[in-house]
């Protein structure tokens, strides 16, 4: 385990708020021009955007802009974001529209939506995250390596749910307004991130 998996061990809301505090700052500090606009967006245009819609669903642009935004604040993998710009856009919100009724089943959304071609749990988990905060995580590879007890990383469908539980134990435990998505957010920031490789 890691230096940084010292805030897991916190049972303080105080050092957990501090950490989200500065996600800002560890965004700019990646050095990935376009990611504090792409970080903006996915935080609060595009939750607002799935919610507006009846019934609740992502366009093919917004998954082609979620993508960008997953690589620029991890790792860059140009033929996956080629493979989701293919997707046709019914099929996108054909997908989307059925994984967000499928909510909160921990497994099927992120199931469905990976049947996408170029989606895979990781970017499956980013816009279920968006749409349902209070429910999933962003499965992220710095924040899984921060929780005890997963066992071997797994970039699968049989992993993510471990993941989420972990963190939705975690939110229910800190408390408040606190939700998966934002104690993902924190354990991010506290490792302090990782360049892209754009």
């Amino acid at each position: 385990m890691s230096a940084t998996s010292g805030l897991w061990s916190e049972s303080s809301p105080a050092p957990w708020r501090a950490a989200l505090d500065r996600y800002p700052e560890v965004i700019a500090r990646q050095g990935v021009s376009r990611l504090p606009e792409l970080d903006g967006w996915y935080r609060e245009a595009l939750p607002r955007a799935l919610a507006e819609r009846e019934p609740p669903h992502a366009e093919h642009a917004e998954l082609v802009r979620l993508t960008e935004w997953k690589m620029a604040r991890g790792v860059w993998r140009a033929p996956n974001l080629v493979l989701v710009q293919q997707n046709d856009p019914r099929d996108v919100i054909e997908a989307s529209t059925e994984a967000l009724r499928l909510a909160p089943d921990p497994r099927a959304p992120i199931a469905r939506l990976a049947k996408l071609g170029g989606v895979g749990p990781a970017t499956a988990s980013a816009l279920m995250a968006a749409a349902r905060p209070d429910v999933y995580p962003f499965f992220d590879e710095l924040v899984a390596e921060q929780v005890p007890g997963l066992g071997k990383l797994g970039w699968t469908l049989a992993f993510y749910p471990r993941y989420a539980e972990a963190l939705r134990e975690r939110a229910a435990r800190l408390g408040g307004a606190w939700t998966p998505a934002a104690v993902e957010r924190a354990l991010w920031a506290h490792s302090g991130g990782k360049a892209s490789a754009i």
